[in-house]
């Protein structure tokens, strides 16, 4: 199974899936909004040069995502520790 690295604020109710190589520093050169309809959340997509989808991002991650993969993720604000 791949690893795959999330993170997560809890103060802007954010996480953000990454979807390249663990250590890898790759740049987002276009980014999707996306609202899907009756989800009640806004899902943005990054893209690379190459038009890979390199990491998504969710808002209202809270309730959007299992709580397991927040509670697992890595945190980005103050209080994740």
């Amino acid at each position: 199974m791949a690893d795959v690295r999330v993170t997560y604020d809890r103060v802007a109710d954010a996480a953000y899936v990454y979807l390249t190589e663990p250590h890898a520093r790759v740049q987002s050169a276009r980014m999707y909004p996306c609202d899907p309809v009756g989800a009640d959340a806004m899902i943005n997509l990054d893209f690379d040069e190459q038009g890979r989808l390199i990491g998504i991002e969710v808002l209202a991650a809270s309730s959007k995502l299992p709580e397991y993969l927040l509670l697992s993720a890595e945190r980005l604000d103050t209080e994740g520790t």
